[in-house]
């Protein structure tokens, strides 16, 4: 359906047809592309503010920096949308993210402008959008943009709306000469053929509402191994075998792709998507979009290498990409995977860590209003803070530093060689070899710091806080250290308080206290998922439970049963022009691969048949999708739950009074077709029933609730599992 429709709007002979082929819109292929990719926000600037809109009266960092704009920009709400209706005027929605760097720029040459606001205020009506706080808006808007455009989309996003919203066009940036032609080209539609606006936002507003469709499957899908292998095949064969990744540039990590390779290689015994899976994570280690300073990774990066990353960082990105690492690690225990689980939460816990408990959203990528800035370095600048030259001389060998810079005139810190290597090369020891590294980068960091930093967003989201906090449980998993669990907890509880009604229904967003907007459905299965996670380091049923409660919340207010999919907005969601569907993941996995996901989990754990039955109805719905995709990097949170489709995951009960260093010593172990559930006592779930043993602690290891014999320590156990 997605196809035809696009066919269609090409073959329009309508007025945007003509349009997009004008010079008018001709903007050079990769400026559109580096919208697309774009993301920063700049330092703020001392101003007198002589303006102030609407927004001064929100919270988002984004609509903020708007909010002394000689533009009348309005939030997204009834009151702009009634005034756009009142004076019969189109709708201009601008959309971006406080991170966005072509964002600003449009502001600064754009929305800054008295002439570019004059003719925006007389003849529009003009509304901000933080796609970060409302991913609903952007769905929709994005997707006319893809429809009327079919090109490459991106912040900021543009869109001109009939006054009810419906879209008659979307692009992305554009310098300010080229927006002001834009800006008068439709008020002159606008003004003298109304109709062409009206007959174009139909068929675009019907493409919109119709391009999430996918079938009901009336017949049981086989879910075959055969099937499986082969869609992994080309998903392989998509990545760069020397420096991983997608092949090509730029560069994005997709962490929830890799996670599904590391889970197929090590159940099906796959050499080639392990290996594929273990080259994209040393070499996103290695590379500069790591911060070698100081830990994390940024968004992308700019070149095939990892080299030159687009510099702002996402807790999204950090908070999957460190349950990846840590993933990783169970199974291979590499010291460089440890290493960056380590410095990573490091980061996180400096830089964007609410004293509350609660994750900031991000950290721009400039600074004194260059890209990059905060984190790169000159050779002198190195050699003033690294006063030994003997220190010096290992630190640039290492870190590839170059005397005339290796980026811009200046270097980004990356990686080429292993410690060994470099270590040999200075004839030391690699232990003596990682002292010297280490103490410089500790001087480095110190000096850095006393730089001008980039700007945090420091709203609080709860999808993105559930990643962070998944983060935190696996990185507990893996490496044991209590004061992740804390901090997972801590967090944890920080939501329930700020997020959770009593009804259930939870907030989007959090900032300066207040939590004001309804949540979206990746809140809800993002946020079960790392409860649910959360039980399984505790064995605390609370935070089973309170996972099943958002998912129960879920069905009753997101859930179609015409669709068999969950609509993206809950139905007490004032409506907008469209109820979107989230499908295909990306780089964070789709909001409905993630229900379907949590469906199976908590169906095994609470014996909830009717979950499990949703799971593999959603499954068979989307499988003939992956088929026609031929794209299955884009469906890999559904590929994890096809194979626990195919192999039953073991249900590992530990139970009695010595639970706790057996659970904890299972944990370790990289065992991702499995379930942990224990504790001291039975407790209230179905599957550890008649499993106490008084005085004894027995594990259990049980596939479809047929349990072995029941063994005392974790090696047997683990026997039963792999023999």
């Amino acid at each position: 359906m997605k196809h035809k429709l696009i066919t269609n709007y090409e073959s329009s002979k309508s007025y945007i047809h003509m349009l997009l082929q004008s010079s008018i819109f001709h903007i050079r292929y990769a400026l559109i592309i580096l919208c697309a990719l774009s993301c920063q926000q700049p330092n703020s600037t001392a101003q007198s503010h002589e303006y102030t809109n609407e927004l001064i009266h929100e919270s988002s960092p984004y609509l903020l920096q708007h909010a002394q704009n000689p533009v009348n920009w309005y939030p997204w709400g009834e009151k702009a949308l009634q005034k756009a209706k009142d004076e019969n005027k189109l709708l201009v929605i601008s959309v971006g993210y406080a991170a966005c760097h072509w964002c600003h720029v449009m502001e600064h040459e754009s929305f800054e402008d008295t002439t570019v606001a004059n003719l925006m205020n007389q003849h529009f009506v003009a509304i901000k959008v933080d796609r970060e706080e409302r991913p609903d808006i952007d769905n929709v808007y994005m997707s006319a943009c893809h429809l009327a455009t079919n090109k490459n989309c991106g912040w900021p996003l543009n869109a001109f709306a009939l006054p009810d919203g419906r879209p008659v066009w979307a692009g992305t940036y554009f310098p300010k000469k080229e927006w002001m032609k834009v800006l008068e080209y439709f008020l002159d539609i606008y003004q003298k053929e109304p109709d062409k606006l009206a007959t174009y936002a139909e068929q675009l507003t019907e493409g919109i509402q119709n391009v999430d469709q996918v079938a009901i499957s009336g017949e049981a899908v086989e879910f075959t191994s055969n099937q499986l292998a082969s869609w992994t095949e080309t998903f392989v064969a998509s990545i760069d075998k020397k420096k991983g990744g997608r092949k090509g540039a730029p560069k994005f990590p997709m962490p929830n792709n890799y996670e599904y390779l590391l889970q197929y290689a090590y159940q099906q015994q796959d050499e080639g998507a392990k290996q594929a899976t273990l080259t994209t994570l040393d070499n996103m280690a290695f590379g500069g979009i790591y911060d070698h300073l100081g830990g994390g990774f940024a968004r992308y990066s700019t070149d095939a290498n990892w080299k030159v990353p687009h510099f702002e960082k996402m807790l999204y990105d950090n908070g999957q990409l460190v349950s990846l690492y840590a993933q990783a690690y169970q199974w291979t225990k590499s010291p460089l995977y440890r290493q960056v689980i380590t410095e990573t939460l490091d980061f996180v816990a400096r830089e964007l860590t609410d004293t509350k408990g609660g994750f900031y959203s991000s950290l721009d990528a400039d600074s004194e209003g260059e890209e990059g800035k905060f984190y790169v370095w000159t050779a002198e600048e190195l050699a003033a803070v690294l006063e030994d030259e003997a220190q010096l001389a290992l630190f640039e060998a290492y870190y590839e530093v170059k005397k005339d810079g290796n980026w811009e005139a200046t270097n980004v810190l990356h990686r080429k060689q292993s410690l060994a290597e470099v270590a040999a090369e200075f004839g030391l020891s690699e232990t003596a070899a990682q002292a010297q590294l280490d103490e410089a980068r500790a001087k480095l960091l110190e000096a850095r710091a006393m730089r001008v930093r980039p700007g945090t967003d420091d709203k609080i989201l709860t999808a993105w806080n559930a990643l962070m906090l998944k983060g935190y449980v696996d990185a507990y998993k893996a490496l044991g250290e209590a004061a992740y669990l804390e901090t997972a907890l801590k967090n944890a509880n920080f939501l329930l308080s700020n997020m959770l009604q009593a009804d259930h229904r939870l907030y989007r967003n959090h900032k300066d206290g207040k939590s004001v907007i309804n949540a979206f459905l990746d809140d809800y299965a993002l946020l079960a998922q790392a409860f649910a996670s959360l039980y399984e380091v505790t064995f605390d049923e609370k935070w089973l439970y309170q996972a099943k409660d958002l998912t129960k919340y879920a069905l009753a207010n997101f859930y179609d049963e015409t669709t068999g999919f969950f609509n993206y907005t809950s139905k007490l969601d004032p409506p907008l022009i469209a109820r979107k569907i989230e499908t295909s993941d990306n780089v964070i996995p789709a909001s409905n691969s993630v229900m379907a996901r949590n469906l199976h989990l908590l169906g095994l754990y609470l014996y909830e048949e009717s979950y499990l039955e949703k799971a593999e109805q959603m499954l068979s719905n989307i499988s003939a999708t992956i088929e026609e995709a031929q794209n299955p990097s884009f469906y890999s949170n559904w590929l994890q739950l096809y194979l626990d489709m195919l192999q039953e995951p073991y249900e590992i009960a530990v139970v009695g009074k010595d639970y706790q260093s057996l659970q904890q010593e299972m944990l370790t172990y990289y065992l991702p077709n499995a379930i942990l559930l224990g504790g001291e006592t039975e407790g209230t779930l179905e599957l550890l029933e008649s499993k106490l043993q008084e005085g004894e602690t027995y594990i259990y290891v049980c596939q479809n609730k047929v349990c072995k014999f029941p063994v005392q320590n974790v090696s047997e156990a683990l026997k039963l599992i792999n023999p």
